[in-house]
């Protein structure tokens, strides 16, 4: 092995160790999220999650915020902020209500929403293999709920419908990082998105306890060191390795269910979430291809 190809080696394996610490971090949130389960509303406690998010980057505020972007990459910012919150208000609510590994399998559904939202939104063909790939995820999608079998929950309604939602948000992300500074996109999303959560919060207010806050709190510790360790992952590694590294998520939840919660293991969650997870693989791995015959020159380009 040539010494490029070990440094690629080492940088591969650096990925793969931050996206699973992205996995043990994001199952801490929902973790967090069901113990505190329905004890105040999904509004309110979306809310103070965001609100310490939002001191959590009180330091960095300051420079960024001197010089706001214009009017019209600010309407971009509100749309995203008031999107990423409703999305929010649904994962809190079903996070309550039904079992971690559940949320957590159908949570992964929302990057097959962004591939067909990229086609009707920004134009991007949709080749048979990636249809083919986003009809396999969402026959993932329905082992998860066996319609028909059971009857659907309204907390996996609420996962459902946030997805889209999610998916959105990333979108928009999408559409912002053309010109914005990454970091302004992260703290302008915890000031929209804990405006968008404060009236929803304010409707149905509760005195939460004191040690409810204080885990709300750290769900925001968790999920902001989560969205850290997982832009090291992407940094690191292709999206073809680190997103079958993310159904750890999936096995941790479980886990994390049976051993704290009491819920049981249902192993067509599992199947349906790899089964999801492979197709969300596949959909990276065919951009990953795209993005290499854009980039590589004609062929009497290259013999110059």
């Amino acid at each position: 092995m040539s010494v490029a190809e070990k440094a690629r080696a080492d940088t591969v394996m650096a990925g793969i160790g931050w996206m699973i610490l992205t996995t043990l971090c994001f199952v801490c949130v929902t973790g967090i999220v069901r113990f505190v389960g329905t004890d105040i509303p999904a509004a309110q406690a979306a809310f103070i999650r965001y609100a310490f998010g939002v001191l959590l980057f009180l330091p960095w505020m300051g420079p960024l915020l001197r010089n706001l972007p214009p009017a019209r990459v600010l309407r971009l910012y509100t749309a995203r902020g008031v999107t990423h919150g409703l999305a929010v208000i649904l994962w809190f609510y079903a996070m309550a209500r039904i079992p971690i590994a559940e949320v957590t399998a159908l949570g992964y559904t929302a990057p097959i929403f962004v591939t067909i939202g990229a086609a009707l939104f920004f134009g991007e063909r949709l080749h048979i293999r990636r249809i083919a790939a986003v009809v396999v995820g969402f026959l993932g999608t329905l082992i998860i709920l066996r319609p028909g079998f059971q009857e659907i929950a309204w907390g996996q309604a609420a996962q459902l419908a946030a997805a889209p939602l999610f998916a959105a948000s990333f979108l928009l992300a999408k559409r912002l990082t053309d010109d914005e500074d990454p970091v302004l996109i992260v703290i302008m999303l915890s000031i929209f998105c804990t405006l968008t959560l404060l009236p929803f919060a304010l409707l149905d207010w509760h005195t939460p306890r004191y040690e409810t806050v204080l885990w709300l709190a750290l769900t925001a510790v968790f999920a902001t060191l989560g969205h850290y360790t997982m832009t090291r992952a992407i940094g690191a590694a292709p999206l073809t390795v680190t997103q079958p590294v993310g159904f750890l998520q999936l096995v941790w939840a479980a886990l994390l269910g049976i051993a704290v919660f009491g819920e049981p293991l249902d192993p067509f969650v599992l199947l349906g979430g790899g089964i999801v997870v492979a197709a969300i693989t596949f959909i990276s791995h065919r951009e990953a291809v795209a993005a290499r015959r854009q980039m590589t020159p004609p062929a009497p380009a290259t013999k110059d």
